[in-house]
């Protein structure tokens, strides 16, 4: 293990819940050009953010740079974190789709506007390198609840907590101080979770809905969303870190929660999901799911900040790469999914910081 003093900086993976977000999913157009200019960003985005974020010292400004596997193979020479693979689609009662992404931008601050200023800085340094795939600016809704209101995210880990449920160590040393981030955009048919009861929402969910009381497991249905997100392996529970946020346009009627969950290996995340999707045991699968569409669904890894500040532009990746044996082709699903494989909304995310 490297001496205290020379481990890497981890990204702003564990920061504070802010009131304002925006989640900037891109894709790397073809060609060295437009590697090179992703590849030059990883070490200017230091300077823009602090650059925004001295406008506000109190706006606790920060960003998260993340890597889809295909554009790691793109932009990177050596080797590949070690459970970096592509998002697998989980079809089961209901359908978690993968889609594109190449890199993930995760902005937090406690107002909008620094928020959007350092997207439109990394957007205008981008230029033609890049495509958007999906943008959504987030907002804490009241009391931290969402849209469905329920107050989300209610025992995600903080402080040291969370770092230790994030933050990559022994487990891949070439990698230690990364983190891996799965996110999904779902949207809510409000109209249909507004007609059902609320003794029957506060069972899906397994949570009072005013007080946000968690439902005692004698009278908490076995499909309730925090039942089936919880994940226990050998006696002790496997937490993840999650950033939730409400997002919505009223003019197009669309109304969604965006799921983004941090944790030091994706497997736990995924076999959340797999919960969720196909249900625990199979066919008891997560009833929010009846009103709630998973609409995007991306795995990225997060290196650290030690690893963005050493990027040079045009140290393209080399020819001959170490394998990890990823297979971008699986899918999970309740025939194909055992134990100890891969695979699995707002998963958990009915959890927050006090």
């Amino acid at each position: 293990m490297a001496a205290e003093d020379t481990k890497p900086s981890p990204q702003h993976v564990i920061a504070r819940l802010t009131r304002a977000a925006i989640f900037l999913t891109l894709t790397i157009k073809p060609g060295a050009e437009s590697e090179t200019a992703v590849r030059s960003m990883c070490a200017d985005l230091g300077g823009l953010l602090r650059a925004v974020g001295f406008r506000d010292l109190e706006g606790r400004l920060s960003c998260v740079m993340a890597f889809g596997s295909d554009a790691w193979d793109r932009l990177f020479k050596g080797r590949r974190p070690r459970e970096l693979h592509p998002f697998k689609e989980i079809h089961g009662v209901h359908h978690a789709v993968s889609t594109p992404g190449d890199v993930l931008f995760h902005i937090r601050a406690a107002r909008m506007d620094l928020c959007f200023e350092l997207a439109m800085e990394i957007m205008s340094r981008l230029g033609d390198a890049v495509a958007t795939a999906d943008q959504v600016q987030g907002f804490s809704y009241f009391d931290d609840r969402d849209l469905i209101g329920f107050v989300d995210g209610t025992e995600s880990p903080v402080d040291q907590a969370g770092i230790d449920v994030t933050i990559i160590d022994e487990e891949d040393l070439a990698f230690a101080g990364g983190s891996y981030v799965i996110v999904q955009k779902y949207l809510h048919d409000l109209k249909k979770w507004n007609a059902i009861p609320v003794e029957m929402q506060e069972g899906i969910i397994g949570r009072k809905k005013l007080s946000n009381v968690e439902l005692d497991d004698s009278v908490k249905p076995s499909y309730a969303h925090n039942a089936l997100t919880t994940i226990v392996e050998d006696g002790e529970e496997l937490d993840i870190v999650r950033d939730n946020m409400p997002f919505g346009d009223v003019a197009k009627g669309e109304f969604g929660t965006y799921f983004i969950g941090y944790a030091r290996s994706p497997t736990r995340i995924e076999k959340m999901l797999v919960n969720m999707f196909v249900g625990r045991p199979p066919g008891n699968y997560d009833r929010l799911l009846d009103v709630s569409t998973a609409m995007t669904g991306c795995l990225f890894f997060v290196p650290s900040q030690t690893f963005l500040d050493n990027v040079e532009p045009d140290a393209g990746p080399a020819t001959d790469r170490t394998s990890t044996g990823n297979d971008s082709s699986d899918d999970i699903n309740s025939t194909s999914r055992n134990e100890n494989g891969h695979g699995s909304l707002w998963i958990g995310s009915l959890r927050k910081e006090a």
